[in-house]
């Protein structure tokens, strides 16, 4: 049951405020950390907390942020013989913001992430062949997620896209080819054409890319759940209402538990239901990774909230 992830890696500044600032403003904050995030490790780390065997793909610079990358994935106990290091390239940083209520803004730099090349993809092709699922994402170049994804059906292996953050130029020849699709209503909207503020118009949206010819499009909605659409019409798993301090990672979160449960599993309502579990405990702690919880923390918080 090992998942290939294929994507970035970012060091996460985080500054937490009481109210977002205005543009020209200056504000002070209440609180500053320093943690590992993008949007390929979060997905790799969530996964690799719900059991998952995890196959890294990535690419990190010579500083001291690309040295604790490294060092985070080997403590997680994710294989990092594909990872790529360019010691003349800075690592990938991600500057957020995040308020009192847990939304949060967020500016990142690729740095050599955008070093993560096709040539990476066909280098490690014969460990992909062995993997039970391929996780991709957009920050990384779209010819490296084309390749992932012609690598993953030459081999038979499944594939599941997340396009954050959305890109007009995500062609759909590429997203129909993929087994699973995994946006959040703002890029569902982008990708789509549509709008997507209600339920029934993200119902909409999601079946117009059935229609273009996707198998699987699972939207998340944060508070709202997560919709499974298909051929046959939606399906729903509702979130569990809890107190949001810090919402930064909490789509990783649900899709590297989501593609751990249903490599294990099979069924797809059941590793969105794991998903949304494991989303809604992250987003009680503050930080991407770092809030991400252990198998026991999430049995335990069912115990209490089922």
């Amino acid at each position: 049951m090992k998942l290939a992830v294929i994507g970035s890696n970012m060091t996460d500044l985080t500054s937490y405020v009481n109210r977002m600032p205005r543009p020209g403003e200056t504000l002070e904050s209440t609180g500053f950390t320093v943690g590992r995030g993008g949007k390929g490790a979060n997905q790799a780390i969530a996964a690799a907390r719900c059991g998952a065997e995890i196959l890294m793909l990535s690419c990190v610079g010579g500083d001291v942020f690309g040295e604790a990358t490294i060092a985070n994935f080997k403590a997680n106990g994710i294989d990092v013989s594909h990872l790529k290091r360019i010691q003349a390239l800075q690592s990938g940083t991600a500057t957020i913001v995040v308020d009192t209520n847990g939304q949060n803004c967020i500016v990142i730099h690729k740095g050599a992430n955008n070093a993560l090349l096709p040539e990476d993809v066909d280098a490690a092709e014969e460990a992909l062949k062995t993997c039970s699922m391929i996780l991709l994402q957009l920050e990384i170049p779209l010819d490296t997620v084309r390749r992932a994804v012609e690598v993953g059906h030459r081999n038979g292996v499944p594939i599941l896209l997340n396009p954050a953050p959305a890109k007009a130029e995500l062609d759909m020849e590429t997203v129909c080819a993929c087994d699973f699709f995994v946006p959040n209503e703002t890029e569902l909207s982008l990708l789509s054409g549509r709008k997507t503020d209600t339920r029934q118009e993200i119902e909409a949206a999601a079946m117009e890319l059935i229609r273009r010819g996707l198998s699987h499009v699972i939207v998340t909605m944060g508070a709202r759940g997560a919709l499974w659409m298909t051929q046959e019409g939606a399906k729903y798993v509702e979130a569990h209402m809890v107190k949001a301090v810090d919402t930064t990672g909490a789509g990783d979160a649900f899709i590297g538990c989501f593609a751990a449960h249903y490599v294990r599993g099979g069924n797809v309502l059941d590793a969105m239901r794991a998903g949304c579990d494991f989303a809604a405990l992250s987003v009680m702690r503050r930080g991407a990774q770092a809030s991400y919880p252990t198998q026991e923390e999430v049995e335990a918080f069912l115990a209490e909230h089922v």
